[in-house]
């Protein structure tokens, strides 16, 4: 204010308009397709028969109001973000072994360069039924997949600009995020975003047996992973707003693809918080921790993919929680943003 009261007093009033002016256009520019969550309490935690442990213990968690983006984050805003910055993501970049092999069991070998060229991972539909409990049977790293191209180097996005961007890691949407003044949803308020207001649901449209729900969102029918009827009228990911929205006017919380979350993930979470006789705007632990994968810095991840199902992971349901490696990029998970009421 210093500067200003050098000015006269004319030129300060009207210089104050005009910022004021400015600041309204700029924050009405940042919330476009965004919409209002009204803030509240509500009871986080498993509800349903298929809850895993790490859903539990319920507990009692407060959010203050917040802004969140309708759909997740399609790949024409994802290329105009890139257009403006020249960012490149993480799966455009060849892999960093000094960094990746914290992740691995002490004195693993090095791979031929070859491998550690860019890439990501991709789904391939097995040729009939397999066991559930080996993902590798259904995942393949592919070289030159990234978002541009999403099943690989002879795959692009040009009738796919409305779908979620996807093969981007959780560093990949906190710079999107940040470049559109917006930030990552903390996993307690995607949680009661999905939830619509509604008391305790088992989904973002309620409590329809997802065997009568194939035209709520976009998800595995038939059996998984060799089968897939498509009853939802997608075999992959679907444009934004394909299906109805919640009662916040959100679109897509369970399927189409997983969407990152801010907050770091531990499968004792939950348990943690329950000390608490109420969890205010918590933000997640510290530390990292899934004991079938130690070594990982893992991110929590929601919603669900066009790859889930009831006999796999049920990722639709509002309370389910997953995780993914920050560093890592797949073909079903993607991002949507976030704004404080403050900024």
């Amino acid at each position: 204010m210093k500067f200003y009261q050098k000015i006269i007093f004319a030129s300060i009033f009207l210089l104050f308009i005009n910022c004021n002016n400015s600041n309204k256009d700029i924050n009405n520019s940042k919330l476009t397709d965004m919409v209002l969550i009204p803030g509240g309490t509500y009871n986080r935690g498993g509800n349903s028969h298929q809850s895993s442990s790490n859903e539990f213990p319920v507990h009692k968690v407060k959010v203050d109001s917040f802004y969140m983006d309708v759909h997740e984050v399609t790949n024409q805003q994802f290329l105009d973000f890139v257009n403006a910055t020249g960012y490149i993501t993480t799966a455009e970049k060849p892999l960093n072994w000094n960094e990746l092999k914290k992740q691995l069991p002490k004195n693993t070998p090095k791979p031929s360069n070859e491998f550690l060229l860019p890439g990501s991972l991709v789904f391939t539909k097995t040729e009939g039924p397999v066991s559930l409990l080996n993902e590798s049977q259904w995942w393949s790293w592919v070289q030159g997949a990234n978002w541009k191209h999403p099943e690989g180097p002879n795959s692009d996005i040009k009738n796919k600009m409305n779908h979620p961007v996807i093969h981007v890691s959780w560093y990949d949407a906190f710079e999107y995020a940040k470049w559109a003044g917006k930030r990552l949803p903390t996993e307690a308020e995607w949680e009661y975003a999905a939830r619509g207001g509604n008391k305790n649901p088992i989904y973002p449209w309620g409590n329809d047996l997802i065997k009568n729900s194939s035209k709520k969102a976009n998800f595995w029918q038939g059996n998984f992973p060799y089968l897939n009827t498509i009853e939802d009228g997608f075999e992959y990911s679907s444009p934004v707003k394909s299906y109805d929205p919640n009662n916040y006017g959100l679109y897509d919380l369970g399927g189409n693809v997983w969407e990152w979350c801010y907050d770091l993930y531990n499968e004792n979470t939950y348990k943690m918080e329950s000390k608490k006789d109420l969890c205010i705007n918590p933000k997640g632990p510290k530390i990292s921790y899934d004991s079938n994968e130690p070594l990982l810095v893992k991110r929590v991840i929601r919603g669900g993919s066009f790859l889930c199902n009831d006999s796999y992971c049920t990722g639709y349901r509002v309370s389910r929680r997953m995780s993914t490696s920050e560093d890592t990029g797949l073909n079903h998970t993607g991002f949507r943003c976030v704004k404080s009421l403050d900024g």
